[in-house]
């Protein structure tokens, strides 16, 4: 059965460097798909930027929606606009980073219904 998932309805996700919005995943009743809205705002003088993470066995498609950025990734830096998309193979680290003025929106798919188990990045400054 069909089923609409509504924004504000979304799950927030404590992630570094970025706002994410996990808006379909096996907690939602999907069997086989995340999707993630994320924003990832401009960098502040100073700021550290964030590091790469990985998902072992898995692919993940991301769209930009808005703003400008970079993909660096094992295999180089990919330069994306709003309209791009970028594929990441399962096990490549690679990180995606606003290098616009303003903040840059994307919408991220994932092959299976929860990437926790599979999905390695570093935890929170601050954090053991």
């Amino acid at each position: 059965m069909a089923r609409v998932f509504r924004q504000a309805e979304a799950k927030r996700l404590a992630l570094p460097g970025r706002q994410a919005l996990e808006i379909v995943c096996r907690e939602t009743g999907a069997r086989s798909v995340t999707l993630r809205l994320v924003e990832i705002p401009v960098p502040q003088p100073g700021e550290a930027p964030r590091a790469a993470h990985r998902h072992r066995d898995f692919e993940e498609c991301i769209f930009v929606l808005s703003g400008r950025g970079t993909t660096f990734a094992d295999s180089g830096e990919y330069r994306l606009e709003p309209g791009d998309t970028i594929w990441v193979p399962a096990g490549e680290n690679h990180v995606t980073r606003n290098t616009g003025d303003q903040s840059l929106v994307l919408l991220s798919f994932f092959p299976v219904s929860d990437i926790r188990g599979g999905t390695e990045e570093p935890p929170l400054k601050g954090t053991p």
